[in-house]
């Protein structure tokens, strides 16, 4: 990438921050007809379950399921956050790289900052990792490459930039939670040019061993991810019995519905540098079900 496009895109960040405090609007109610998540992401949309469900219950469920998504978005840039910090250690402090990377890093703090707060706005308590989610996050962060860790944490970005463009264009989303998914995206939209130059150096270098194990940590990642949304104490919260049966049926629903929703960005991502092969390609329509 050439200097004087990392310059730019360091004067853009210097001189046009998006500020969480003043661009979204936190002093806003919602309004009656005001949703907190798009039906065709719930959990238990298109199941007989479902139809059971009363106004409010279905309301409940998109706010439980929400701050679930906004709390692997804080993970997601955490581990992200966590391969930038290694990858400066190998750059001078003067590099034009070194120096976006530092306000990258900012504004990726101040996003964690900004999920935090709109779970807190919302009312909602999420659902901590399991042990196997807080595994994989530590062995990851602890003993992966860097370019591993930059691929898992790539994936995770790639699934919330598809939860936050389904939900900021849906109109009757919550105007709160639009203008955070906005924010995001304008300034992840800075972050991309500068993480697709570093996805064609790791990827030009690779050959077909490491290319597979590319594929195979980002489809882990976000098998990891995905699990994190369906959770059988939300179906406690909004007042359903025999949640075990409930989360069984979600759990197969929502494996259908995170395929056709939002699997098609990380399916071109992978294809772009040929991740998708005899060994990986049965692991991806295994776990994920993906269409490939």
């Amino acid at each position: 990438m050439q200097d004087k496009t990392i310059e730019r895109l360091i004067r853009i960040s210097k001189e046009h921050p998006l500020m969480p405090e003043t661009y979204v609007p936190w002093q806003t109610e919602r309004q009656a007809d005001e949703v907190y998540l798009p039906e065709k992401l719930l959990s238990l949309e298109g199941t007989p379950i479902f139809d059971t469900l009363t106004p409010a219950q279905k309301l409940e469920l998109g706010r439980h399921e929400i701050v679930q998504v906004m709390f692997s978005y804080s993970w997601g840039e955490a581990l992200f956050c966590v391969f930038m910090s290694k990858y400066l250690l190998t750059l001078k402090p003067t590099d034009a790289e070194h120096r976006f990377l530092l306000r990258e890093l900012i504004e990726e703090y101040r996003h964690q900052e900004m999920f935090a707060q709109a779970i807190t706005h919302l009312g909602g308590e999420p659902l901590k990792q399991s042990r196997a989610h807080r595994f994989v996050g530590t062995f990851t962060t602890k003993y992966l490459p860097a370019d591993y860790l930059f691929m898992g944490s790539l994936s995770v970005e790639l699934i919330t930039d598809m939860y936050g463009n389904h939900a900021r264009r849906y109109p009757a989303t919550y105007l709160v939670l639009r203008k955070i998914f906005d924010l995001h995206n304008i300034e992840e939209g800075r972050h991309i040019v500068f993480t697709k130059w570093l996805l064609k150096r790791y990827t030009e270098k690779a050959g077909y061993i490491k290319r597979s194990l590319y594929s195979f940590v980002i489809l882990l990642n976000i098998y990891f991810v995905r699990t994190m949304y369906v959770k059988r104490e939300i179906y406690e919260r909004i007042g359903l019995s025999n949640t075990d049966d409930v989360y069984k049926v979600a759990f197969k629903n929502y494996r259908q519905k995170f395929a056709e929703n939002c699997m098609k960005d990380i399916i071109e991502f992978v294809s772009e540098w040929n991740g998708f092969n005899r060994v990986t390609r049965w692991a991806w329509r295994w776990l994920l079900g993906a269409e490939i």
